[in-house]
């Protein structure tokens, strides 16, 4: 187990080694200057030149980008050039968004995804399955935005029951930032609830023709305690492989629902740093988000072995 352990921390290293040389490779390749963006076109080439030599934008690449890694180790993101505050405060700032909508959007998926889809397999052609199969079609096809549009004209416009936009913050009680964060989580996690569902389906479909599941039956067990105690557990496999994957979607990829709803999270925060030519944060969120998938990849790594222990005899 240290060895296996040992293996994937080294894999994680250096995954993300390399995932940080290619962001800083690629946004030092995006056109225009930052300098030039932030001082405007009337700007001297005097003072341009100055704020170049502030920003080290006028040293060698492979210096510019360990000076960049040295102050990622040291907690140091450096300076926001459109804010001017520390990138690591922005950070956190938005994190204190986009972490509970992403948690509340996959717990959501989660609740929704996992009966249907177990139901659906257990039931396989009959009405829970003809449910769980619109309901994915739907989920599938329908973008997340238009479902966040469609909840604020329902909830917000007609009914007047929740906040159109905004974000209050957390300071001034758990109860309105939560209702702030209900129909962006609800948009998020419908699309993402459809595909869990036909993933959850076809696992457990797998799981029922498994010699395991037949010689449950046929040792006098119910059909419910086979499917849920030992069909069940062995599709999950599959199904935390997707949950990994979207919960890293739901923190990195809420750009457009974010700002349908006017929330300050990393989303809208890496569209406005793209917008405004500020590679700092750029760099800084991308690696974050980076970081999230590398190191999200590992827990369910771990997790493989924790519930499916023929997986734990090669180690």
């Amino acid at each position: 187990m240290i060895a296996l352990l040992s293996r994937r921390l080294v894999g994680l290293i250096a995954t993300l080694a390399v995932v940080s040389l290619l962001i800083f490779a690629v946004m030092d390749l995006l056109p225009g200057d930052p300098a030039s963006i932030m001082l405007g076109t009337s700007a001297s080439p005097e003072t341009l030149a100055t704020l170049r030599h502030e920003l080290g934008l006028d040293q060698p690449l492979l210096w510019r980008y360990g000076e960049w890694l040295a102050g990622v180790f040291r907690g140091n993101l450096g300076q926001s050039y459109t804010y001017g505050v520390p990138v690591a405060g922005l950070i956190l700032e938005r994190l204190a968004v986009t972490l509970p909508l992403a948690l509340m959007a996959i717990a959501l998926s989660v609740a929704i995804a996992i009966p249907l889809g177990v139901l659906a397999a257990a039931h396989r052609g009959g009405l829970p399955d003809a449910v769980a199969s619109v309901f994915s079609q739907i989920g599938i096809a329908v973008p997340g935005f238009w479902v966040a549009l469609l909840l604020i004209m329902l909830f917000s416009t007609a009914l007047g029951w929740m906040p159109a936009g905004g974000f209050p913050g957390w300071g001034v009680g758990i109860l309105p930032a939560f209702k702030a964060l209900v129909m962006p989580a609800i948009a998020l996690a419908l699309p993402q609830a459809a595909v869990l569902t036909r993933v959850t389906r076809s696992a457990v479909l797998e799981t029922l023709h498994e010699d395991f599941t037949r010689t449950a039956l046929a040792k006098g067990l119910s059909k419910r305690r086979v499917l849920w105690r030992h069909s069940v557990p062995n599709a999950l496999v599959p199904v935390l492989t997707i949950l990994g994957l979207q919960f890293t979607f739901l923190v990195a990829g809420a750009v457009l629902v974010e700002n349908v709803f006017n929330l300050p999270g990393l989303g809208r925060l890496a569209y406005q740093a793209l917008s405004q030519r500020d590679i700092i944060v750029m760099q800084d969120v991308v690696l974050f988000f980076a970081a999230l998938v590398v190191v999200m990849n590992f827990i369910v790594d771990l997790s493989y072995l924790a519930i499916d222990p023929r997986l734990r005899k090669g180690v």
